[in-house]
């Protein structure tokens, strides 16, 4: 089903990708993130599923099922420097701060601070082109 995505995302020199596929690669990420510690928590699914549903208006239902298509391709692709390579791509500067706001909404959601985790976000916070003085200002923002 994600064949096509992944040759498209794996590509020597990608294509920008349309709104829906980058939808699916922001979520994801998302989903990746919460998978980093081991603990694929509740609480951080909930927080998904709010965090697209606001980014995107979508009901409760369609967030649902954008995030069971994201974690199927989660599972499938191969590393997280493609996924933020097409984000960086898709989404101008402003846009790419929010997505560092959404993963560390992502990592907090549970209560707990993971290394893993927080490794993972300042690796795609450096691909994003996001300086980790400006992921630890979103990160405090969405910690108040």
């Amino acid at each position: 089903m994600f064949a096509d995505f992944l040759k498209r995302l794996t590509a020597p020199d990608p294509e920008p990708l349309n709104d829906g596929d980058a939808r699916l690669a922001l979520t994801a990420l998302l989903v990746r993130i919460a998978r980093a510690d081991g603990d694929y928590a509740q609480a951080e699914i909930d927080r998904i599923d709010r965090i697209t549903a606001a980014r995107y208006g979508l009901s409760a239902f369609e967030a649902s099922a954008l995030r069971k298509e994201a974690e199927t391709l989660e599972t499938e692709a191969p590393d997280t420097v493609r996924f933020t390579r097409a984000i960086k791509d898709a989404v101008p500067f402003e846009g790419r701060i929010a997505v560092i706001e959404s993963l560390w909404q992502v990592v907090l959601a549970d209560g707990e601070r993971d290394a893993e985790e927080d490794s993972l976000v300042r690796l795609a916070a450096n691909l994003l082109g996001i300086n980790d003085r400006d992921s630890a200002l979103a990160r405090q923002r969405v910690s108040k």
